[in-house]
Formats: structure tokens, C-alpha cells, sequence
């Protein structure tokens, strides 16, 4: 007992309690070896898991197990299998193929009886392949929140007023990439549920809220005109920084700085994003004059940007898929119907104002539960949208076309004068010979098939939008717009949409191809005659055809026409379908 009274302790007795530092440090080693085993172990049973059953073995693994059992029995002196595995090997290569013949016959049969018992592989999921694409209206979104009343007023005094209606703020990258595995470049279209339905400018307008009317945007020019605007937005050669236009529009400022910098902002993360991060300086051209931009068909250059960027991406000539993919998304929403059609509401015109987070997220939802897009019925002709459009069913019936005869070229055309009907061509027929005297221009008549109307052309060009405007194709003067006519075909309706004159394409049929043609229906004055362009298409070739439309009261078969585009049977698609680009000029616009 100590003098103090105190217990004696025995270090033995202190040691359990207070640990040295060496025997801290042996119990942390102790429990990171313990802990690695223990997950060691996990992985193993994991892994043994994930083992079946095992693959039948080789001639080599059969011949090798007789081999090393006879040589262990015969050679009790050699101990270790590496040397029996050596011998093995070294016997193996001396033997000839009818000597290993026997070993193969058993693998080969052990190997049919386990692929007649073994449980089929399941495969492995495809991996969705991803989307990439510098298209942001949650970015957007973010952006116009902190605007202030004068930031507004700027912005609908430019014509872009419905984008501060925009809600989406995500894109459905799955439903983007369906779209653009249908989106047909060359005729601009989108080919699901059965139906091709052609985009145009006008489709943009309703959906997006931008001028479908207007000048052409030109998206260059000289570089010494923008040179102190690249100065000015720190352009360089890859492009204007989104996060710079972002700190200028943070700013409360509401001129012409600022709309310069909204239209740069909005073009690169919605309207017309490129593959690149950055806003693109091309954009700098058409932002010199910031009081003519209400001026602009927006509407039209979203839709050309959009077709170009997604070629691009399909020809592999960059990864990200540039353009306005959030369009696609919300005309395909408003373009097809989930359940019964007759339950639609009323459209609301842009339509991006109506489609919110929530209204996406249930559409979706009702996307799955059928299984899939592509499900629906298409209505975006009840919803003013897309209202040419073309079924895409039903041709597998079509007969063969004749193949040309090589023996006809260099057919001679001959007139009576420029503005006269041809009096004969060699090798091309016309039957059903026409009193062109007796035809009066005073009734026009309905090209419709089955349509008895009659009366003047203003007159037919309303009953035309009423009764059958989705029996033809609108298109506005001076664009291009790219048509088919299917084999059994003869004649397309097209009808502008700025005066609503009506005119036929027409297409015959020859022994060395198709002619076609453009006529106007019913105009009063026979010499106000339309400019038109035809163009046709085969890989690196082209026909063209540039002339002036002749007037006549209505869809006359038998009629030669003045000048014609002739394209050979070679130019038609496999199913024979006749691809062409038609424009119309009206010269007072």
C-alpha cells in the first residue's frame, strides 16, 4: 500500500485502459487489414455470384488431365504439377492431328451437349447514346427573370416578346433524339406516326411566337463592319462568351446595348445554337441596324438553321447537335394527340407559353404508359400546324416504271413564237386536243378532283382555304420549297399564303420521263405571268428549269405545256417518286 493511500496499481492492470502509441498504431493497422479483408470478401462472393455455369473445356484441357494422372502414377520421383504440365505441353506438340482427332471429337461433343442445355444469354442493354447539344431554355429562363419592366419593353419592341412567356426549362433529350432520327433535311419534315408532316416558317411562328414575315436574315458580310462590335463583345475565333452576355444583361441598362446583347444570348442558347459553347460572332451582321430587327423573318431563319445544324450532325462533321431542338419538342407535343382527339383544348397561340414543366412531366408520363412516342394520332391539322401533310403509307403497291429508251435523246422543239403553245414536239404525245379559243377565264374551276365549284379566282381562292386547305401545299413567295408527287400522282395544289392565288404543278408522264410544269388558276390578266424555278436533283447533277406560268381556268389535262422540266426516270427515287425544289416569284413583293 502506498504512503498516500492510494491503490497500487500493476501496469498490467493501466495497460487496458491507456494505450502506448505503438500498440494504437498495431490496432489501426489491425482493423484496416480486417476491413479490407472483409471487403475483400464482399467482392468475392459478389463476383462468385456472378459466375454460371462454367464453359466447356478444349482438347488441350482433355488430353492434358489423362496425360497428368498417367505421368504422376508412372514418375513417383517428380512431385509438383508444373513439371507434369510441361511434359504435357512437350507431348502435345509432338502428336499428330490424328492423334489429337480423339480429344477433339469429346470437346466438340461436350461442347454441343452444353449449347443444348444452357440457358440462353440474355443481352446486355444498348446504352442510349447520348445527346449533346448547347440548347438551354432553363438558361434562358434564369436570364429573364432578373429583367426589369424597361428590359421587357425592349425585348417585345424587337418582335421576341413571347419568349418571356417561356416555361420549359428542361429538354427531353430522349424524345429530341427520336425526332431527329425522323427528321427528314432535305424535305424538311417529320416522318411519325405514319404521317410526313413538312415544317415551315409558319410552324415556328405559332409554336415560338417569332415573324414567320419579313427580310431575309444574312448572316454575313464584310469583317471591317463588325470589327469594333467584336471589339466591343470580346469575339474571338471561337466565339462570343455566354457567361460575358450574361454579366451585360445582368445590368439594368435597357438600350440598344442591351437588345444587341438579348439577341445574341437568346440565338445562342435557343433559337440558333451551334455546336460550340460560345455565341456564335456571325450573328454580328445582321445586329448593326438594331431598329430594323422586327423587320426580319426570325421564324424562317430558325427553321434554315435548325435544318443545317442537324445535317451537319449527321454527316459527322460535329458531335453536338446544334439548332432549336426545344421547336421539334413542343410542335411534336402540340403536333400529335395522346388519347381521344375530340377532347383538345383550345390551342394557345405561341404555343411555348402553355407547355410547363408540370404540362411536360404528365405528357411524358402518358408517353411511357403507351408504350413509347410515337403512339399518338397526329391532329396538327386540327391545331393549325403542319397542315400539309402527306401520308406515307400504302405505296408498297406501286407498279415499275419502264425503263427509258437510251435510243431517244435530242427531241426537237419547235413554237410558233415566245408567248405561243407549242405546235409539235417529236416523240411526246398530248391526246384529247383542246379548243384553247373556247377557254374562258371569267370561271375558274377547282382542281380538286370531285369539286364542281366554279367562279372567280378570288372567289376560288377562299372556298380553296376553306374546304380543302389540306389538299395542297402553302408556300410563300420567293422561298424554295422542296415537294414530292408520289407515282401515281399528276398534280400538286399550291397556294401562297400571302394573297391565297392557287397553282398547279403539274407532272406528265413520257416514255424518257416526266415533264413538269408550273400554271397559275384563273388570274384575269394573262400577261401578269409569275416567275418560277424547278429544280431536280441526282447525287453531284442537277436539271433546272427557270420560266414564266402560263394561265389557265383550272387543272386542263391535254394541254402542252410552254417550257418544261424534263427529268429522266434515272433522277425518281426507288419507289418512284418525283423529288423536287419549286419557287415562286411575285416580283410586286
Amino acid at each position: 500500500m502506498a504512503a498516500d493511500g492510494s491503490p497500487d496499481f500493476d501496469r498490467a492492470d493501466i495497460s487496458p485502459l491507456v494505450l502506448s502509441d505503438e500498440d494504437s498504431m498495431a490496432n489501426r493497422r489491425k482493423e484496416t487489414n480486417h476491413e479490407l479483408e472483409g471487403s475483400t470478401s464482399r467482392k468475392r462472393k459478389k463476383k462468385t455470384k456472378k459466375v454460371g455455369a462454367p464453359r466447356p473445356a478444349c482438347s488441350w484441357v482433355h488430353f492434358s488431365r489423362e496425360f497428368i494422372k498417367e505421368y504422376s502414377a508412372s514418375h513417383p520421383e517428380s512431385s509438383g504439377l508444373k513439371v507434369a504440365t510441361k511434359a504435357a505441353s512437350h507431348a502435345w506438340k509432338l502428336m499428330s492431328l490424328e492423334e489429337k482427332e480423339v480429344y477433339t471429337k469429346r470437346a466438340r461433343e461436350v461442347w454441343d451437349d452444353y449449347l443444348s442445355t444452357a440457358p440462353a444469354r440474355e443481352p446486355k442493354p444498348r446504352k442510349q447514346a447520348n445527346l449533346v447539344t448547347r440548347c438551354s431554355p432553363g438558361r434562358l429562363v434564369n436570364v429573364i427573370k432578373q429583367f426589369t419592366p424597361e428590359q421587357k419593353e425592349a425585348v417585345k419592341g424587337m418582335g421576341f416578346g413571347s419568349l418571356l412567356d417561356l416555361k420549359c426549362r428542361t429538354l427531353r433529350r430522349s424524345l429530341c433524339l427520336w425526332l431527329l432520327e425522323r427528321f427528314n433535311t432535305i424535305r424538311r419534315s417529320l416522318e411519325i406516326c405514319g404521317k410526313r408532316i413538312p415544317l415551315s416558317p409558319r410552324d415556328v411562328e405559332l409554336v415560338m411566337g417569332l415573324s414567320a414575315s419579313g427580310k431575309d436574315v444574312v448572316s454575313s458580310g464584310p469583317d471591317d463592319l463588325v470589327a469594333e462590335l467584336r471589339v466591343r463583345y470580346n469575339a474571338s475565333n471561337k466565339g462570343i462568351s455566354v457567361r460575358f452576355l450574361e454579366e451585360k444583361l445582368a445590368e439594368e441598362d435597357a438600350g440598344e446595348d442591351f437588345k444587341r446583347s438579348f439577341l445574341l444570348y437568346v440565338l445562342g442558347t435557343l433559337l440558333c445554337p451551334t455546336a460550340r459553347l460560345d455565341v456564335s460572332p456571325s450573328f454580328l451582321h445582321f445586329l448593326t441596324d438594331m431598329d430594323s430587327i422586327h423587320e426580319y423573318n426570325w421564324a424562317k431563319f430558325l427553321l434554315d438553321k435548325l435544318v443545317r445544324e442537324v445535317a451537319r450532325f449527321r454527316q459527322g462533321k460535329q458531335r453536338a447537335v446544334g439548332g432549336c431542338l426545344l421547336f421539334l419538342q413542343l410542335f411534336y407535343y402540340e403536333s400529335v394527340a395522346i388519347g381521344v382527339p375530340g377532347e383538345l383544348m383550345p390551342v394557345v397561340v405561341p404555343c411555348l407559353s402553355s407547355w410547363t414543366e408540370e404540362n411536360i412531366s404528365e405528357r411524358e408520363k402518358q408517353e411511357k404508359e403507351l408504350g413509347g412516342y410515337g403512339y399518338g394520332e397526329v391532329i396538327c391539322k386540327e391545331r393549325g400546324l403542319g397542315v400539309h401533310v402527306d401520308a406515307i403509307q400504302g405505296r408498297a403497291n406501286r407498279t415499275v416504271l419502264a425503263p427509258p429508251d437510251e435510243n431517244l435523246v435530242n427531241m426537237a422543239i419547235s413554237f410558233k413564237d415566245q408567248t405561243s403553245l407549242p405546235s409539235k414536239i417529236e416523240g411526246f404525245v398530248y391526246n384529247n386536243p383542246i379548243d384553247y379559243d373556247a377557254l374562258t377565264y371569267s370561271q375558274s374551276q377547282c382542281p380538286v378532283p370531285n369539286c364542281n365549284f366554279n367562279g372567280h379566282f378570288e372567289t376560288l381562292s377562299e372556298h380553296f382555304s376553306t374546304k380543302h386547305w389540306d389538299s395542297g401545299r402553302r408556300f410563300r413567295y420567293n422561298c424554295p420549297l422542296p415537294v414530292s408527287l408520289a407515282m401515281h400522282e399528276t398534280f400538286l395544289v399550291l397556294q401562297s399564303e400571302e394573297d391565297g392565288l392557287l397553282f398547279l404543278l403539274n407532272k406528265g408522264t413520257e416514255n424518257v420521263g416526266h415533264t413538269v410544269t408550273v400554271t397559275s388558276i384563273g388570274h384575269i390578266d394573262s400577261n401578269d405571268r409569275f416567275l418560277y424555278y424547278l429544280v431536280s436533283e441526282k447525287g453531284g447533277s442537277s436539271l433546272r428549269l427557270k420560266s414564266y406560268t402560263q394561265n389557265l381556268p383550272g387543272r386542263v389535262d391535254g394541254i402542252p405545256p410552254v417550257d418544261f422540266l424534263l427529268v429522266p426516270f434515272a433522277y425518281l427515287d426507288s419507289s418512284g417518286e418525283l423529288n423536287l425544289e419549286v419557287c415562286i416569284w411575285n416580283q410586286q413583293i
